[in-house]
């Protein structure tokens, strides 16, 4: 059976609103349980002359056995979406079986839309209304579309997923892609309602004290840069500033660009070595976004009837499997510095609770020894070494005891560097040294893990034969930029052939990790709540009673989700607040 909830949800304005599902009110309901018959239940619509339709309350409650019984499939397009505006009107949706949406994505990542227009158009030749079509592109709230409108449009769209899943279930199987479907994105679409619903709790009073002196410290840089540059000007406007940097204070020019030379991060970072006013215009820049993008926005989004702060989880962003936050993104709050420590502050546990973090160490590294079987990684990994140290040695031709927090650093970053693809020219300007050194570093780096470069090699072959990568669970993305006869084009693809089965197989991990966790919290009837997910870290709200349960539970199923040729290893931090856990 397919089910599709209309709502007063408005696309494009923010979770607070009526946009996010968890403050949607339902409108109606749509059911289909044959490609050519679909059924209509409004049971809110509001406008003049609308007629008198049944109550929220009657039809929720015949409809509560059916839409509450996992004997019944039920197939949605993006259905976490119903799942969770029906959970805020009392009804438990159970046996959700496929998701059109989802199985869109498994099929063709790469692809950057998967609406029930782009994928109905694309798989069946069908052109169906859009929502902006039946609300004039949400001028109007559904509530306010006439029912006769509002019942063709809502039933197409039943109608049209049905016809969907008879085209994509095949396809998934063809693909060899129906296991990864079943066994992890439809079971995560539960996973993930739950964290949305739960949010996370802001520290008030404290975010307006760190917007408070954020307004004071942007204040004196705005004073140090109006003294250096010798007059006030708009520090947000680049032609303003370019004016001062290249005319007034005759800072060499390094990029040109339409509208006359650059003033982007890059350039004022070099030109920083040479000035201190690009230093000043580089802090004031990050201190503005901190202050516009966290501390002043957060507050405004948390949700009046939780008190809390909700994010929405997209299973079908990213082309390697990895899960994206939005609305708002909570996998980009700062972490370095002290300022990323001070909003992590701000992120607090309920009384009585505090934070469980979870965080895979250098899981990404350790698929790659998996993957690549090089001897070196095998054993640094498996005798617990460190890495960094491993790779510092030998780049920097030490012994280990005389290998310094700079060169470890350096290693660092050549290590996970590799993973990405990185050219000499990327790793240079990453360690600000010269390119002939940083090619140096590549060169001994493969040297040193020759496993590494065999299998790279062999990787990229394959992939230019059959036209994808996978990742350990099957997970294909399609490379068409291989077979490019452009070279830059070319060597773009050999990155994402590189990288794409080191991060697809580390998204695939925590996904599972996930769905085994959030199982057993409620098997055994814990209280305990996950909050997020940020790439390779879970976040959790423990009572402090459940503490020491939780945290053996997390790490035993976190490090035996899978079956590597090194160990998994995670680290667990616990705090009041997410700066402390982490």
């Amino acid at each position: 059976m397919v089910i599709d909830t209309e709502t007063t949800s408005l696309p494009g304005e923010p979770p607070g609103s009526a946009k996010s599902p968890i403050t949607a009110s339902l409108v109606g309901i749509s059911l289909a349980l044959e490609t050519d018959r679909a059924y209509y239940i409004p049971v809110s619509h509001s406008y003049e002359g609308a007629p008198e339709q049944l109550s929220k309350e009657y039809v929720l409650d015949r409809l509560k056995n059916i839409l509450e019984d996992p004997s019944i499939k039920k197939t949605g397009h993006n259905i976490k979406y119903d799942l969770i505006v029906l959970k805020n009107e009392g009804i438990e949706l159970k046996g959700i079986s496929f998701d059109t949406m989802l199985a869109s994505y498994l099929l063709n990542p790469n692809r950057s839309r998967h609406s029930l227009e782009d994928v109905s158009m694309s798989y069946l030749h069908i052109s169906k209304r859009s929502y902006n079509d039946v609300t004039d592109k949400g001028k109007k709230n559904f509530s306010e579309v006439p029912i006769e409108e509002a019942a063709v449009y809502s039933g197409e769209d039943s109608a049209v997923t049905l016809k969907l899943k008879e085209h994509l279930e095949p396809a998934l199987k063809k693909e060899g892609l129906d296991k990864l479907f079943h066994d992890m994105e439809v079971p995560l679409i539960e996973v993930l309602a739950d964290i949305e619903m739960s949010g996370i709790k802001i520290d008030l009073p404290l975010m307006k004290k760190h917007s408070k002196e954020l307004e004071k410290e942007l204040a004196g840089l705005e004073k140090r840069i109006y003294f250096i540059a010798g007059e006030e000007f708009n520090i947000n406007s680049p032609k303003q500033l370019q004016e001062i940097l290249f005319d007034k204070l005759g800072l060499r020019t390094i990029k040109k660009i339409k509208t006359g030379f650059s003033t982007n991060v890059d350039v004022l970072e070099q030109l920083g070595q040479e000035h201190e006013l690009p230093q000043e215009i580089l802090e004031h820049r990050s201190l503005s976004k901190i202050r516009n993008t966290y501390v002043d926005a957060l507050p405004r989004l948390i949700n009046p009837k939780t008190g809390r702060l909700h994010t929405s989880f997209n299973q079908t962003i990213t082309a390697t499997g990895r899960l994206s936050s939005s609305e708002p993104n909570l996998q980009n709050i700062p972490i370095r510095g002290e300022w990323g420590k001070r909003i992590r502050k701000a992120f607090i546990a309920e009384k009585g609770h505090l934070f469980l973090s979870s965080d895979y160490s250098q899981i990404e590294l350790r698929i790659l020894a998996h993957l690549s079987q090089d001897p070196e990684l095998l054993d640094v990994f498996s005798k617990d070494g460190d890495v960094h140290t491993r790779t510092a040695c030998q780049l920097f031709n030490v012994p280990a005891e005389q290998a310094t927090s700079d060169m470890r650093r350096m290693a660092k970053t050549v290590n996970f560097g590799i993973i990405y693809g990185i050219s000499p020219y990327g790793l240079s300007q990453q360690l600000k040294i010269p390119p002939d050194e940083a090619k140096h570093y590549i060169h001994t780096y493969f040297h040193q893990y020759k496993g590494v470069q065999q299998y790279m090699d062999a990787l990229i072959k394959d992939a230019v034969k059959k036209g994808y990568v996978s990742t350990l669970l099957n997970r294909k993305r399609e490379i068409p930029e291989l077979n490019s006869s452009n070279k830059n084009t070319r060597q773009q693809g050999e990155r994402l052939a590189i990288n794409s089965p080191i991060q697809g197989t580390a998204a695939d991990i925590i996904k599972l990790s996930m769905i085994n966790i959030w199982h057993r919290l409620n098997k055994e009837r814990l209280q305990t709540k996950m909050l997020l997910q940020v790439h390779d870290e879970l976040l959790f709200e423990v009572p402090e009673k459940e503490m020491d349960k939780v945290r053996s539970m997390v790490k035993e199923e976190m490090e035996q989700v899978i079956n590597l040729s090194v160990p998994v290893k995670v680290d667990i931090g616990i705090g009041e607040n997410w700066a402390e856990a982490h």
